[in-house]
């Protein structure tokens, strides 16, 4: 069997020789980078088919006559045809993805894969940044067109306008979320701001947690520092009772136990929450620092009627804070509060949709590991991407 090498600067090239030497029937044995370039080792199907067959030919006596020769099936023979048949469809995808590679070698718009590529960057996943990309508009400069992104995300961001929607208006306000994203803490800070404008009187705190150590005294605690009553309740019965005698209090702030999206139990707590005749208004917690992934399987787990908003904690620890903002604007979920640290009730603020956007802009890092090079942009961005499937 003889074998052939080529040698180009790109694998496309490499291929191109292989066709105009050997025809389409080729078979490519190997295919490697090198100093030289794109090494690829290739014989004709004709010679391997010609080997096989001398290989397998039976000698046969000089003097005897052969009739009627009965056709025998040689195992090694299929053996070498199958293995022929896997290298030709390894052949065919290697084709199919140099062409893919080839046809998107310069991308069409330098602006938008420049935007892209800095959206990527900042941390927004690939499905928001084809969407925003899509929509900039023609013959604007690449600061222009990440402007205009910018203003994009911050006129889709719900946030709370005004603070008098919660605090004000009053209600029943249930803090919810996986563990460790600071419920109990934010809880607190909430209670304090109520009782900055209204005062103790008129606000009661309830805990649901009786399953960490120490739960239910952390509540006590910050209830005692503010003048407020305090009630815990175990289950559904409890909690029912607890509120009818709490009918006279303006706002009912209840601190769940933390679960994570995928205990069996958070449907039951939940349906809790839910009960008809018990207007109660979730509050989701959402940690900063988690990844696209988690944050979008919280929210699909707690989604549903009661679900009146979000809080975003961890701010102070997140590297960037777009992920949150990513899964936020996709849900369309309303953000009320931003928690920047642990102090009571210092570190609460009410979200502002233009700062949220802007800190996310500015912790872009240059060295994002989520940035890409030119070459690698086409094998991202699509054309046939549906520009409907954001809905923003």
């Amino acid at each position: 069997m003889k074998v052939n090498r080529f040698v180009a600067p790109t694998s496309r090239e490499a291929l191109i020789q292989v066709r105009e030497a050997l025809g389409d029937d080729a078979v490519i044995l190997s295919n490697r980078d090198t100093a030289e370039g794109v090494e690829i080792l290739a014989s004709s199907e004709n010679i391997l088919n010609s080997s096989i067959a001398v290989t397998n030919a039976k000698p046969s006596d000089s003097g005897s006559k052969v009739s009627n020769p009965t056709p025998q099936t040689n195992t090694s023979e299929l053996e070498l045809a199958k293995v022929m048949s896997e290298i030709r469809a390894m052949r065919g995808s290697l084709e199919a993805q140099l062409n893919a590679l080839g046809s998107h070698e310069q991308p069409k718009n330098p602006i938008k894969s420049a935007v892209f590529r800095e959206l990527l960057a900042i941390g927004f996943s690939s499905n928001l940044c084809r969407y925003l990309v899509k929509h900039i508009p023609q013959h604007l400069t690449e600061e222009q067109a990440l402007n205009w992104a910018k203003a994009a995300l911050i006129h889709n961001l719900k946030t709370l306008e005004d603070e008098n929607e919660v605090l004000g208006k009053g209600g029943i306000f249930a803090l919810v979320g996986p563990t460790g994203v600071g419920k109990t803490t934010t809880t607190a800070k909430l209670a304090a701001r109520f009782v900055l404008r209204h005062g103790a009187n008129k606000l009661a705190l309830i805990n649901t947690d009786s399953y960490r150590i120490g739960a239910p005294e952390q509540v006590r605690i910050y209830g005692k520092i503010l003048g407020v009553s305090v009630y815990s309740v175990r289950d559904e019965a409890d909690l029912k009772n607890t509120l009818e005698s709490l009918k006279d209090k303006h706002c009912v702030l209840i601190d769940t136990v933390g679960m994570s999206q995928r205990d069996l139990n958070i449907a039951e707590q939940i349906a809790m929450l839910s009960r008809e005749g018990q207007a109660i208004n979730r509050l989701l917690c959402l940690n900063t620092t988690s990844s696209i992934e988690t944050l979008n399987e919280v929210i699909e787990t707690h989604s549903g009627a009661g679900l009146t908003g979000c809080i975003l904690t961890k701010l102070d620890e997140a590297v960037n804070i777009s992920n949150a903002l990513d899964v936020v604007l996709r849900h369309k979920l309303k953000i009320f509060y931003t928690a920047v640290g642990q102090r009571v009730p210092e570190d609460l603020e009410l979200a502002d949709a233009k700062q949220l956007v802007e800190t996310a802009y500015l912790r872009r890092q240059s060295k994002s590991a989520s940035r890409l090079k030119d070459d690698e942009l086409a094998l991202i961005m699509d054309d046939n991407f549906d520009d409907d499937s954001l809905g923003l």
